[in-house]
């Protein structure tokens, strides 16, 4: 059977996958968005607490994925949850990073005139410092997505979804018929969504930061 054949006689299953692992990426993105970025907001004024999220975000990346994902297996079990707590975990280091990077490359005389006007420094953050440091923060996020595609096919070792899935059950069975097929149509499917999503973060990009700030 030819590759096209492959896929078009399989492409139910391999557009469920496809859903599985852009759900699974999604999810985790979202998780790391709201923990990332009130991390940065907490501690980007501090140098040294800052310092302490970034490089322990940074150890936290540094975790081979299947020794991590071994460590969750005894308290969450097998299957989605496992999958999602490790991806969050792995997001985190681009997301804080900017958040404090965008967050200190506002200009302090800004700062000073919303404080001028009246803004509480709570009302400030929101509707002065982080849309102007937003181009910054959505660029992390961005950053996190791109990794997570790849990273997600690893979940397939601990029963959860998407198309790691397909990859894993090609190369365990390598000289078998359509074994590289699956490998192949896992892979190129991981591609396909990473390039759509990063499309997509233009797009996300474009329309959620002021229109003063696009470039």
């Amino acid at each position: 059977m030819s590759f096209l054949e492959y896929v078009e006689y399989n492409l139910d299953d391999l557009v469920r996958l496809a859903a599985e692992h852009l759900l699974v990426v999604v999810i985790a993105l979202l998780i790391a968005a709201v923990v990332g970025v009130t991390i940065g907001v907490l501690t980007w004024q501090s140098a040294r607490w800052s310092e302490v999220a970034t490089a322990t975000s940074g150890a936290l990346l540094t975790i081979p994925s299947l020794a991590l994902l071994a460590l969750l297996i005894p308290i969450f079990g097998l299957g989605w949850t496992p999958a999602v707590i490790a991806l969050a975990i792995y997001s985190l280091l681009p997301i804080v990073r900017n958040t404090v990077a965008g967050l200190r490359a506002v200009d302090p005389a800004v700062i000073e005139a919303a404080s001028g006007m009246g803004l509480s420094r709570r009302r400030s953050m929101w509707q002065v410092q982080m849309p102007l440091a937003w181009p910054v923060i959505i660029t992390g996020v961005r950053v996190s997505a791109q990794m997570l595609f790849a990273i997600a096919t690893i979940a397939a070792y601990v029963a959860g979804p998407g198309l790691g899935n397909e990859i894993f059950a090609g190369l365990s069975r390598l000289g078998a018929a359509n074994a590289l097929n699956k490998a192949i149509a896992g892979t190129l499917g991981v591609v396909i969504l990473a390039l759509a999503f990063d499309a997509a973060f233009i797009l996300i990009r474009r329309f959620t930061t002021s229109r003063g700030l696009r470039v």
